[in-house]
C-alpha cells in the first residue's frame, strides 16, 4: 500500500509554526527591513568646585560619600536635563517633535506611531525620558549624558544643546547664590550710604545756615587776630606812656590815647565772635563738633558695611560651580541599536520556550481526556 508524501508545510506542527517559525519570520522582517537605526551620542562632565579640590580630611569623606556642593551641582543638572523645562528648550531650538516624529522613522518606534499614537507635550515628555539619560559615577563625581536619536548628527546636536542648558543651569545657580549671599550685605551698604548722605547734609545745612565752615580753625584764626591786637596795645600803651613821661604836652599823646581805646573795642568785638555770645564761634562749635562724630561714624559705618559686603562677595565665589566637559558629544558612525541578529534571535528562542511549554500543556490535556 502506497502513501502519498505530504507537503512540508503540513508536516510542520502548526503550534510550533505559530509560536516560533512566524514570529521570527516577521521579526526578521522587521529588524531587517523595517525597524530604524537609533544612534547613541554620548558626552561627559564633571561639576567640580575649585576650593574643594585639594582639600582633605573630613571634608574630603564627604565628597566621597556623594555629599559634597560639587555632587549636588551634579545631580541639579542631572534633574534638569531631564527635565520638562530642558525638553521645552529643546522644542524651542531644534524642534525636538519633528526630530522623533519624521515619517521616515518606523511608524513602531516614532513618537506619533503605533506604539506612541500621541501629540501631547506629557506623551513627548515621556518618551523624551526613554532617549535621553544622564548618569552620575558618586565615587568620581563624572557624569555621561547619553543620548539617543535616529541620525547621528541629531543625537550630536541634542547632546550639546543638552550639555549647553546644563552649562547655563551652573551658571544660573551661581549667580543666584551669589546674589543671595551678598543681599543682606547690600543692603546694609545701602543704609550706611544714607546714614552719610544724611550726616553730609546736615553738615551742608549747619554752614549755610550759621555761615561758618568750621569752627575750630576759624576760631584759632581769630584768637591769633585778637592776640596781635594785644601786642599792638600793649605796645601803644607803652609808647604813650614813655611820651606822658617825658613830653606830656607832645601832640601825638591825644591820637594815642584815641588808638588804645579803638584797639580796646576792636579787641573786644573780635573776642566776642569767639566767646560770650549766641552768635559765637565757641556756641557754634558744640553742635558742629556733633555733625562731625555724626559724619564720622557713618564713614566708619559704611567702610566696615562696605569691608563685609567684599568678603561676602569672596566668600561666595569661592563656593562657585565650575562645568567641565571632558569628552564632547560624540557623532556615531553606526547604529547602535536596535541589535538586529540578536533581537531576531530572542524571539526564537523565547518562542520554543514558549512551543515547548504549551507542547507540554497540550499532551498532558489530550492524556488526560483520553483517559
Amino acid at each position: 500500500m502506497s502513501t502519498t508524501k505530504k507537503p512540508l508545510w503540513q508536516r510542520i506542527n502548526k503550534l510550533f509554526l505559530v509560536t516560533v517559525l512566524v514570529p521570527t519570520a516577521l521579526s526578521a522582517v522587521y529588524y531587517g527591513f523595517i525597524a530604524s537605526g537609533q544612534y547613541i551620542s554620548v558626552s561627559s562632565f564633571v561639576i567640580y568646585n575649585p576650593q574643594q579640590t585639594n582639600t582633605g580630611g573630613f571634608s574630603s569623606l564627604l565628597a566621597t560619600a556623594g555629599l559634597s556642593h560639587s555632587s549636588s551641582g551634579a545631580y541639579s543638572v542631572r534633574d534638569y536635563v531631564l527635565s520638562r523645562d530642558a525638553l521645552a528648550e529643546l522644542q524651542r531650538t531644534l524642534n525636538y517633535r519633528q526630530m522623533v516624529s519624521n515619517s521616515h522613522i518606523d511608524p513602531f518606534n516614532r513618537f506619533g506611531g503605533v506604539f506612541a499614537p500621541y501629540s501631547s507635550f506629557e506623551e513627548l515628555f515621556e518618551y523624551y525620558k526613554k532617549m535621553v539619560s544622564d548618569n552620575v559615577d558618586t565615587v568620581s563625581n563624572i557624569s555621561t549624558l547619553s543620548v539617543t536619536a535616529y541620525t547621528a548628527q541629531d543625537a550630536q546636536r541634542i547632546n550639546a544643546n543638552l550639555l549647553a542648558l546644563g552649562q547655563n543651569l551652573i551658571n544660573r545657580l551661581n549667580a543666584q547664590a551669589n546674589e543671595d549671599a551678598v543681599r543682606f550685605y547690600k543692603q546694609d551698604v545701602a543704609r550706611a550710604e544714607a546714614k552719610v548722605r544724611a550726616a553730609s547734609l546736615a553738615m551742608a545745612a549747619y554752614r549755610n545756615k550759621q555761615g561758618v565752615f568750621n569752627p575750630a580753625p576759624e576760631s584759632a584764626i581769630q584768637l591769633q587776630l585778637i592776640a596781635k591786637l594785644q601786642d599792638k596795645l600793649i605796645s601803644t600803651q607803652t609808647q604813650l606812656s614813655q611820651l606822658l613821661s617825658s613830653t606830656p604836652s607832645n601832640p601825638q599823646v591825644p591820637l594815642l590815647r584815641k588808638g588804645i581805646e579803638d584797639l580796646k573795642q576792636d579787641i573786644i568785638k573780635q573776642s566776642a565772635k569767639v566767646t560770650g555770645s549766641s552768635n559765637s564761634l565757641a556756641s557754634k562749635a558744640s553742635p558742629y563738633e556733633q555733625l562731625v562724630l555724626n559724619q564720622t561714624f557713618a564713614e566708619k559705618e559704611l567702610a566696615a558695611s562696605l569691608a563685609a559686603l567684599e568678603q561676602a562677595r569672596i566668600t561666595a565665589q569661592k563656593q562657585q560651580l565650575f562645568l567641565e566637559v571632558i569628552a564632547k558629544p560624540s557623532l556615531p558612525d553606526e547604529a547602535m541599536q536596535p541589535k538586529r541578529v540578536r533581537g531576531v534571535l530572542a524571539v526564537f528562542v523565547v518562542g520554543l520556550l514558549l512551543w515547548g511549554v504549551l507542547s507540554v500543556i497540550i499532551g498532558g490535556v489530550k492524556e488526560h481526556h483520553d483517559r
